[in-house]
């Protein structure tokens, strides 16, 4: 059993999040076109740009959000955005994740926004993901379920074919029990597979399955993670099939 997360950790979980997202942001110049991702940490890096643009720092700037919270939060904050159809590729996407292995593979998923997040990581030249350290696994599977976006159109046949490849299967819910839709108004199940050792065959066998929208699962999309810990800043980076470790600016 987890043991109860006390608030003045919680604080410094929300800190260390703040951190990686505002060192993320960084990274954006001025006539970037950047995906808004979606989340705990990706709203702090949304925040931070808005204020950038406030204060004439980042210029001509045009979002692309993941989600339609993070296109509210967007449009709260001022962000000129690209519409739906997305007519531009983007120069930068800031994320975050929930599991992350020395790879830089991801799970994403937690808050449900998965299918529209892997559609702009692909379609991004640079996916910069914002984590803090809690985030980082010896091997995906080991600390968070692989959320899987299904059709609801025979969705038990899905739940069926999960169930054989090793998961133990749960209908996401939201607070008050009703099920969990996407934006896209699908449903989520929730696998655990317990610590997976292809994350790569995992993914493919779930992408040629019909009645998956799409999966958790993010394989090589990720060119630069940024880990806030209480010990400061990594910047880890995809440099062709090498991982390098980025001296983190002052």
């Amino acid at each position: 059993m987890t043991s109860p997360i006390s608030s003045a950790q919680e604080n410094s979980r929300d800190h260390l999040k703040r951190v990686a997202a505002e060192y993320a942001v960084r990274f954006i110049h001025s006539g970037m076109r950047v995906g808004l991702g979606s989340g705990s940490t990706a709203y702090f890096a949304t925040c931070r740009i808005g204020e950038l643009i406030r204060e004439g720092v980042l210029k001509d700037i045009v979002g692309f959000p993941t989600s339609r919270e993070a296109r509210a939060l967007a449009e709260k904050l001022g962000i000129p955005l690209m519409d739906d159809s997305m007519p531009n590729d983007l120069d930068l996407t800031i994320d975050g994740a929930d599991e992350i292995d020395p790879k830089l593979n991801l799970i994403k998923g937690g808050g449900g926004a998965l299918f529209r997040e892997k559609i702009v990581a692909q379609a991004t030249r640079r996916e910069i993901i914002a984590v803090d350290d809690s985030k980082l696994s010896p091997t995906l599977g080991t600390n968070h379920f692989l959320p899987v976006e299904v059709s609801s159109f025979g969705w038990r046949s899905q739940q069926r074919f999960l169930e054989s490849l090793g998961a133990r299967v749960s209908i996401r819910r939201v607070a008050e029990g009703s099920q969990f839709l996407t934006d896209s108004g699908n449903m989520i199940l929730d696998c655990t597979f317990g610590p997976i050792a292809d994350p790569a065959a995992l993914a493919a066998t779930l992408s040629a399955r019909a009645g998956i929208i799409e999966h958790g699962m993010f394989v090589q999309l990720a060119s630069d993670v940024i880990v806030a810990s209480s010990s400061g800043i990594r910047h880890v980076q995809q440099q062709g099939t090498a991982i390098a470790e980025i001296a983190a600016e002052e």
